[in-house]
């Protein structure tokens, strides 16, 4: 057992791919996240740390990446994915019909902090799969990032 172990590791590292031996993220790393990104915003400014975050960096890592949002559903940062850069996301829906962006901006305009679940493109498996989402507000946009569920 334990050569099939090293066996499949050894593969695993002289063909390039990554085997799974990473702890799984959690939520705990989603609003730890969030938090660097809301620390970036307020020591350096909007401009200047959505820069940083659009480089992705230490905003992104694996699954778990951020996105920023102003109130009109506007993308004005976002970790992995420049393409949603300035494109308004209030009209998008999920596969089950949820305006997921809307219902965030919603849940931002009450609430300093909150969780919110939906399902997208995992950036790590290119599968649709429920998020959970962990958002802060700042002014008036909300900072999030989230974890998929398996």
């Amino acid at each position: 057992m334990r050569i099939r172990i090293i066996a499949a590791v050894a593969i695993a590292c002289l063909g390039g791919s990554t085997l799974a031996l990473a702890a799984p993220v959690t939520k705990d790393d989603a609003v730890a996240m969030v938090k660097k990104a809301v620390a970036a915003i307020k020591a350096d400014g909007p401009e200047k740390a959505y820069a940083e975050i659009n480089k992705g960096g230490q905003f992104a890592n694996g699954e778990i990446y951020v996105v920023v949002s102003n109130f009109d559903g506007v993308t004005v940062a976002h970790a992995t994915n420049p393409k949603l850069l300035g494109k308004n996301m209030t009209e998008v829906q999920d596969v089950d019909g949820k305006y997921f962006s809307k219902n965030m901006t919603e849940l931002a305009r009450k609430e300093t902090s909150f969780w919110y679940d939906y399902k997208f493109a995992n950036p790590a498996t290119k599968k649709i799969q429920v998020k959970d989402n962990y958002c802060e507000v700042l002014s008036s946009s909300r900072v999030c990032a989230g974890v998929y569920r398996p």
